[in-house]
């Protein structure tokens, strides 16, 4: 994980989904969480799939 996905998955979560994982489910999820969960969600999210290889 670089530092620049590590500032993104804290700011914009969806972004960073979007730029390891590409459109997928895993960024639907994201949006998902970002938006019902006040932004919390995605964060923790985020962290789950970028820490994945």
């Amino acid at each position: 994980m670089s530092i620049l996905e590590i500032i993104l998955a804290i700011f914009i979560p969806p972004v960073a989904v979007f730029l390891r994982k590409g459109a997928g489910k895993d960024l639907i999820i994201n949006l998902i969480l970002w938006i019902l969960l006040l932004g919390i969600g995605g964060i923790i999210h985020a962290f789950i799939v970028l820490s994945k290889k």
